[in-house]
């Protein structure tokens, strides 16, 4: 079974939500699918309460049991970039860390959805050059790309791109979300396609719940090399 990244152009373009929407479709194909986010920051606190949203998203909408130690390694409170944020804890990303993690999540699930956090240059460590595409790359796994509609998406979207492709990372295909139908972001979504006409897009629209995707057919385009395949074929 195939494993893969769910990656962003940057921050706050829908990685969990994508992420969590494609997780409970394979688990509705019959797959142990497990979401694992290696690094997150920026703890929400409620009350007497603190919780990471992207993690709780996961273990709100699974479709399955999820185990804690399986879908995170590293969460810092501060919202920054992880190097900064794991700084100020006092504590080192370890590169071989999430790594083996992966290497073990993938021995175990039929498939693993790794998500990203913030763009693919985003730094881990603060006094070297390692990046979260460094960490995509050795984990020799392909990736989905989730980018935005709005102004400023086609620079974005097409360096995102050139940055995969250059470090010889399988693109599954492109996810455009928060869709709002506005002129802008139809001439934007034309002209990636145009630019990209070979890659699969998905066009997911703004104000939607995740529950309101468990009858569509959306993420068909995206997971036609081997992800459909159930358990027991």
């Amino acid at each position: 079974m195939d494993h893969f990244w769910v990656v962003g152009t940057g921050t706050d373009v829908g990685k969990t939500f994508i992420t969590t929407l494609m997780m409970r479709y394979l688990q509705r194909k019959g797959l142990k699918v497990v979401p694992y986010k290696p690094v997150q920051t920026g703890a929400v606190k409620k009350g007497n309460k603190t919780h990471y949203s992207d993690t709780t998203t996961y273990l709100t909408y699974s479709l399955q049991p999820l185990s804690p130690d399986d879908i995170n390694s590293y969460s810092f409170p501060t919202p920054a970039s992880p190097h900064f944020a794991a700084e100020l804890e006092g504590e080192w990303i370890s590169g071989a860390q999430i790594l083996n993690k992966i290497d073990h999540l993938t021995k175990e699930y039929d498939v693993v959805i790794c998500e990203g956090a913030g763009g693919l240059y985003v730094p881990l460590q603060p006094y070297t050059s390692l990046t979260l595409l460094d960490i995509i790359q050795r984990s020799k796994l392909p990736a989905v790309l989730v980018t935005r509609s709005n102004l400023g998406t086609i620079n974005h979207t097409l360096l995102s791109l050139e940055a995969l492709k250059s470090r010889g990372i399988e693109l599954l295909g492109i996810i455009v979300n928060q869709y709002e139908h506005s002129p802008i972001e139809k001439s934007n979504v034309q002209t990636l396609q145009r630019f990209i006409p070979s890659i699969p897009f998905v066009i997911v629209e703004g104000n939607r719940t995740i529950e309101s995707f468990d009858d569509e057919t959306i993420f068909e385009r995206l997971m036609k090399r081997e992800l459909l395949r159930t358990s027991g074929s």
